[in-house]
């Protein structure tokens, strides 16, 4: 009894000094992606205006909204640390935290098509923003349009172009100081805009694709500037396409899945260097003319293709991932209430800081649909579909987020030149809501790269909760309503850095 006494008395102290020391110190980065817009004009009232969900409490929060922008395929936003928004776009224009037009921000992506689609451009991962390496207040905006049409064949863009945004400007409300700069010319695939943080945890790369031609373009985002276009030959030759193009969370892996012909190609990929390698590619799945997408699990270790009708799981980690490929989901048929020619289809996958994986329709409807349990090899992954409603109609939007958090590879050639403080601390603050709780519990910390442990102590010294805690996860959401009143210690912890914080519950 004394040296459990002993032991609950040092957690106390620990706890304590902690919070001292470390009070000044934020959840780092625990926003940046958590909001997500969709929606129409609401001008005509419910169903229609806009749908805003926040993942920052840990699970989503789905509002209506009114806002002056509306979105198809195309959009992109980002929040600071804190979860506020900053600004967003749907590739006309950029909107800035009070939904007006920021300064500057009309006029993005000339040409026909944006004057055809004012309402939002149907463009999948048509738009991307970073924050430029080392600067507080400096974001790209990575953009393309479709520059063939009406008369070209296919959805062909002619120019990767930058825009740049400086939020220290208008009062904190951002100004757009460069805009439409061109990076590429060439004839490249529309969209499929992709970005993964670079080894040293600070730069990142950033990714397009030619049609025609198995060639990827590849820049590097730099404090000092932006560099390349650099080539790298492999893969299948791809025609014009649909589709997506998605790094994995710990930014191992690459993959493109598109509906013409060649289907998916899966690469290993260097964030030092920025070479694939490895390819492999699966023709055979069903081709379903429409909106199909990709995303990784959390722990990156699973890749989940959508075809419209079907959902196949892949396990890259087995000895031949094509052949692991697994159906894990077939429409079941449901249709918009009302409205029986709007199929709550299975197309474009995203995944979400909540951890689970969201999925889009394809239709406008008031739906989508999720992975519960993405980790998870098999059928077991759960997917519930149109198990998620919407407040308003939408039409495929889905927020185009690479992976903001990833840090340094220390595994890697290249040296860490990363400033985030998350990984310069062995001490994490970690946050819990309610608090004091009688029972349902949702702690928040900073995103770490790997798996990690959940304990809670009772005031003698006793471990009564163990859990794991997912790779890339910002929440762990608990019941405890199991437990007597009182005080308990919790400790979250990962091989580098842990936290811990005292939990009432009445």
């Amino acid at each position: 009894m004394i040296a459990a006494f002993k032991w609950s008395l040092i957690v106390i102290l620990t706890f304590l000094s902690m919070m001292s020391n470390i009070g000044s110190l934020s959840a780092q980065n625990s926003g940046i992606n958590n909001f997500w817009l969709s929606g129409y004009s609401s001008w005509g009232g419910v169903p229609y205006g806009q749908t805003k969900i926040n993942f920052l409490s840990g699970s989503p929060v789905i509002n209506y909204d009114s806002l002056e922008m509306d979105f198809r395929f195309t959009h992109a936003n980002i929040s600071d640390i804190a979860g506020n928004l900053l600004f967003y776009t749907n590739g006309v224009y950029i909107a800035d935290a009070t939904n007006d037009t920021m300064i500057n921000g009309s006029g993005i992506n000339p040409g026909a098509y944006v004057n055809d689609f004012q309402d939002g451009l149907m463009i999948p991962q048509g738009t991307l923003i970073i924050k430029k390496p080392a600067s507080d207040s400096i974001y790209y905006l990575f953009h393309s349009t479709i520059d063939n049409y009406p008369t070209g064949f296919g959805s062909v863009a002619y120019y990767l172009r930058l825009t740049e945004i400086d939020m220290s400007l208008n009062a904190g409300l951002g100004t757009v100081t460069n805009k439409n700069q061109i990076l590429i010319t060439d004839t490249l695939n529309g969209g499929k805009i992709s970005a993964c943080k670079h080894a040293n945890g600070r730069d990142w790369w950033v990714m397009v694709h030619r049609v025609n031609s198995n060639l990827y373009y590849k820049l590097l985002v730099t404090p000092t500037g932006i560099f390349g276009p650099y080539t790298q030959n492999i893969g299948s030759i791809r025609e014009w396409d649909a589709g997506h193009a998605k790094f994995s969370p710990d930014g191992k892996k690459f993959a493109y899945f598109h509906y013409r012909f060649t289907g998916l190609d899966v690469f290993d990929f260097d964030r030092c260097t920025g070479v694939l390698s490895n390819w492999i590619n699966d023709a055979t799945i069903p081709l379903v003319v429409g909106n199909l997408g990709c995303e990784f699990s959390p722990n990156s270790q699973l890749l989940y293709v959508c075809n419209i009708t079907n959902i196949y799981q892949y396990d890259l980690s087995a000895t031949n991932v094509i052949a692991s490929r697994t159906m894990v989901a077939a429409w079941d048929s449901f249709t918009q209430p009302g409205q029986p020619n709007l199929g709550a289809y299975l197309c474009y996958p995203q995944l979400a800081p909540d951890g689970k994986i969201y999925i889009t329709t394809g239709n406008s409807t008031t739906y989508m649909g999720r992975i519960d349990d993405p980790d998870v090899v098999g059928v077991g992954c759960n997917v519930a579909q149109h198990s998620v409603l919407l407040p308003t109609y939408y039409f495929n939007t889905i927020p185009n987020h690479p992976n903001y958090f990833l840090g340094c590879d220390t595994t890697s050639s290249c040296s860490c030149l990363t400033t985030n403080s998350q990984e310069l601390t062995n001490f994490l603050l970690v946050k819990s809501y309610p608090n004091p709780t009688i029972g349902p519990l949702t702690l928040q910390f900073p995103v770490q790269n790997e798996k990690g442990w959940l304990e809670i102590y009772n005031v003698n010294g006793s471990l009564i909760v163990q859990e794991t805690i997912a790779p890339w996860s910002q929440f762990k959401r608990l019941d405890l309503s199991y437990l007597n009143k009182g005080i308990y210690f919790c400790k979250v912890s990962w091989h580098k850095s842990h936290g811990q914080l005292k939990i009432i519950v009445e």
